[in-house]
């Protein structure tokens, strides 16, 4: 007779939910604070940790952001109201060095960069999820808003259930062996709605908290001024010139402007309106044209992360849905793997304001499944 199968539990995991230790990464937010009361309420074994990215002494007064120095506190109160233990992390080294320095480099570089992406690539999914092996976790939760699937070959990473809350451009560099270890508990719900009214039944004390808005170390969204702060020479002077390189401007710095920005040009008099259609650092050129010059339809990528079933070098073309903008759908595309981890990606619908330092990402044009994606980069 066949051996009995053992029983899973809600995580997937053939234990009790008493003898399964679950680490969530709790940033103070309602969304991950839901996740941790969830399991909690039933009978994991819960450890909260939170990271300290920054230093929080400068934030506190800071509203909208996901890691300031209050977020902190309320991690904190949730763990005490649901009764399992929180540790705060210091990542602040880490931080800088993985994603702020990053982010400043690329935006001096002319390219318009994600750091939230690099965030969860290369700290909460790489050096947390270390450290709650080592706190000897059975998984590592989350508050994402995306979904983890078991396929016939394993483990699947596929959008949210809510368009509206779907993260899955934020996290296409998840790799097969972390998402053997990640949980998403929240992916399921319809909206967030949902998740609210769940952290009122749990009694949490963010239940109305509002949302982040903006990158945690960049308050109001002023890039230029967290540029200038990183990096003091960055505002060099230069010309706004047109295609053909005539100087119709002065600027006082590249890092003021992003692909596909039209206001703050200090351009008048035209017949039409101009674009920001390229950024050229080495010559601290701001190129401008007009709105047809932003379509794109070929887009060169690098640091691929695949995550379909058979080798990406398989097959010469996928025919993929790619999305080059968080908040786009996914468009028809297809995708032609290079050599080095390096492809190409053909719109067959162009997209406007398609910049380097972007991510572009990929879905099975079939069903909610997320592919994996790849950096847009100038090419060769």
């Amino acid at each position: 007779m066949p051996l009995d199968q053992p029983t899973l539990n809600s995580l997937g995991i053939a234990k009790a939910p008493a003898d399964t230790r679950v680490v969530v990464a709790m940033s103070g937010g309602v969304d991950s604070s839901v996740v941790a009361a969830m399991l909690a309420e039933e009978g994991y074994d819960v450890v909260g940790v939170t990271l300290q990215l920054y230093d929080h002494g400068a934030a506190l007064a800071k509203k909208g952001a996901c890691c300031a120095g209050r977020d902190i506190h309320d991690a904190r109160r949730v763990a005490e109201t649901m009764g399992f233990p929180h540790y705060v992390l210091d990542y602040e080294d880490t931080f800088r060095e993985s994603v702020i320095d990053e982010f400043a480099d690329a935006y001096l570089g002319g390219a318009t960069p994600v750091p939230c992406i690099r965030c969860n690539e290369r700290v909460k999914f790489r050096d947390l999820l270390e450290t709650a092996r080592d706190l000897d976790a059975d998984c590592m939760a989350t508050g994402h808003y995306i979904q983890r699937k078991v396929g016939a070959r394993g483990p699947e990473l596929h959008r949210a259930a809510d368009p509206v809350r779907d993260q899955s451009y934020f996290l296409f560099s998840t790799t097969g062996e972390q998402l053997d270890y990640l949980r998403f508990p929240l992916g399921h719900l319809h909206d967030k709605a949902a998740t609210r009214a769940l952290a009122a039944k749990y009694g949490l004390p963010v239940a109305d908290k509002p949302d982040s808005q903006d990158i945690c170390f960049v308050p109001n969204g002023d890039y230029a001024a967290v540029i200038e702060k990183l990096r003091p020479d960055a505002a060099q002077p230069g010309a706004i010139v047109d295609m053909d390189g005539r100087e119709l401007a002065r600027h006082d710095g590249i890092i003021n402007y992003t692909v596909g920005q039209r206001r703050g040009l200090g351009i008048g008099g035209l017949s039409e309106p101009l674009y920001v259609v390229k950024l050229d650092p080495d010559r601290r050129h701001v190129v401008v044209g007009p709105k047809s010059a932003l379509a794109t339809r070929l887009v060169p990528l690098r640091e691929i992360n695949w995550l379909g079933d058979a080798p990406l070098a398989s097959r010469g073309e996928w025919h993929i849905g790619v999305k080059v903008r968080s908040t786009r759908p996914p468009r028809e595309a297809i995708l032609r793997p290079k050599a080095n981890d390096l492809a190409e990606v053909e719109l067959l619908t162009p997209e406007e304001g398609v910049s380097p330092g972007q991510a572009c990402v990929f879905y099975d044009l079939d069903d909610t499944r997320v592919l994996g994606g790849g950096w847009i980069w100038r090419g060769y």
